[in-house]
């Protein structure tokens, strides 16, 4: 059994969405030949809610080493309260010291947090071990180029200061990867283009998948839902998520629908009730909305309720399992593809999707004839689609609830954990098996 150390900054009770990259991953690995070991930051430095019932889907198999993180209540009146780079030093003398105690065969890091990476480089020189950087999302994208922190979600100087931090780190890091892992394989061709020297390199396109398991845990355990009820005769057409600067422009689209469907078809728009919940990247109930503003814009903020703060994992489980259905909204940005895909699907409700169609949430859905999708391009903006979103949420409406067929989950088997998990240990291998004196050295 070969041996991987997996850094996951964010990992059970956490409830942070980066959490669920190792915590899917990890279990399935033995199975095709690789034991992790995870290292990850002690639970009384988080600054999100923990949630003990999200930890007790860890299998007691996986071994998890937790390292002290600055504590934050200080580190913010300096203005640093990212966890990555609190837990940096943490997070690099915890893999220091259990790769000086024991044997592993590769080393892989997550993120986000981005600086957790630069662990790579250094742990690769220093124990001579491959390391596989992965991308959960973009590091250099359209935050601090064409949207940010400033008024209406244009860049400001922060926003605009955080990417070129990430690209600094990126050409630091990026170059010295032995393999690199991505949600999409756009993502990581879009670093290949910033740094032509990883154009032979190996990658992976590699989704955020399932677990069937998770919502076999929510329906033998179920959860009290506080947002609606799911048996009052409406339809509850709900989006759990963070919703990105990058997604407003297809948000708008969507209100712009409902506003069209209330001028035209007023009795069915009053059944309507579009619920968006855990739309900011922020856990505390200060969280900024984002979708209320824009609704009452458009005359439609009777039907759309937001909660901002994120919400807790199966809580999201039991919405998405309740909800008449669950809606996906992709961004302007072409390599978008949401982790929230395989999650909405197990939860076998219908879906209607809006995507860029150089998704590859488009491909994967047409593939099912999984979802009502509406897609739009480059040249079609998504404020084209008004009147296709228009018609989808007629028959949303007014058709029976039915649930996903089962053929259409099956179809989609080679994203669950354990397929993707398998994948992942395919790369292992071909890293690990590669000859010492081929593996990239410092640039």
């Amino acid at each position: 059994m070969r041996r991987v150390l997996m850094v996951s900054p964010h990992f059970p009770p956490d409830t942070n969405a980066g959490t669920h990259r190792v915590r899917l991953l990890a279990p399935h690995l033995p199975r095709y030949g690789w034991q992790p070991t995870v290292v990850s930051v002690d639970p009384r430095d988080y600054e999100g809610r923990l949630d003990p019932t999200l930890a007790e889907l860890v299998p007691s198999s996986v071994q998890v080493i937790r390292c002290r993180a600055l504590n934050p209540r200080y580190t913010r009146l300096l203005g640093v309260g990212d966890l990555g780079l609190r837990a940096l030093n943490g997070l690099y003398r915890t893999c220091t010291e259990l790769l000086r105690r024991e044997a592993f065969d590769a080393v892989f890091v997550t993120t986000y947090p981005v600086y957790p990476a630069l662990l790579g480089p250094r742990l690769k020189q220093r124990f001579a071990i491959p390391f596989i950087l992965d991308y959960q999302d973009p590091w250099v994208g359209e935050w601090g180029r064409s949207v940010g922190a400033g008024p209406n979600g244009t860049p400001d100087w922060k926003s605009r200061l955080s990417r070129s931090v990430a690209a600094l780190i990126e050409a630091y890091v990026a170059p010295r990867a032995d393999a690199l892992v991505a949600v999409s394989a756009s993502t990581y061709e879009q670093v290949q283009a910033r740094h032509p020297t990883l154009q032979t390199r190996p990658c992976l396109e590699l989704p955020i998948g399932g677990e069937l398991a998770d919502f076999d845990q929510t329906r033998r355990h179920p959860r009290r839902n506080p947002y609606f009820d799911p048996g009052d005769g409406l339809c509850h057409l709900c989006y759990v998520g963070t919703l990105l600067p990058t997604g407003l422009e297809t948000l708008r689209a969507l209100l712009r629908a409902a506003a069209l469907l209330r001028v035209r078809q007023p009795t069915v728009y009053a059944r309507l009730r579009l619920r968006f919940l855990g739309t900011s990247n922020q856990t505390g109930e200060g969280a900024p909305a984002r979708v209320l503003p824009i609704a009452q814009e458009f005359g439609v903020d009777d039907c759309v309720s937001e909660i901002p703060a994120r919400i807790d994992y199966l809580d999201a489980l039991t919405v998405l399992t309740q909800a008449s259905a669950i809606l996906l909204l992709g961004s302007s940005e072409r390599h978008y593809t949401a982790s929230k895909l395989y999650p909405a699907l197990l939860a076998r409700r219908p879906l209607l999707a809006i995507y860029h169609d150089a998704s590859t949430v488009v491909a994967a859905l047409r593939h099912a004839s999984a979802a009502r999708l509406v897609t739009y391009n480059d040249e079609h903006r998504a404020e084209s689609c008004v009147e296709a979103i228009y018609q989808q949420l007629c028959a949303l409406v007014e058709a029976p609830r039915v649930d996903l067929p089962v053929e259409a989950i099956d179809a989609f088997a080679d994203f669950s954990a354990d397929a993707l998990a398998g994948k992942l240990a395919a790369l292992f291998d071909l890293v690990r098996d590669c000859d010492p004196a081929a593996r990239i050295e410092e640039p």
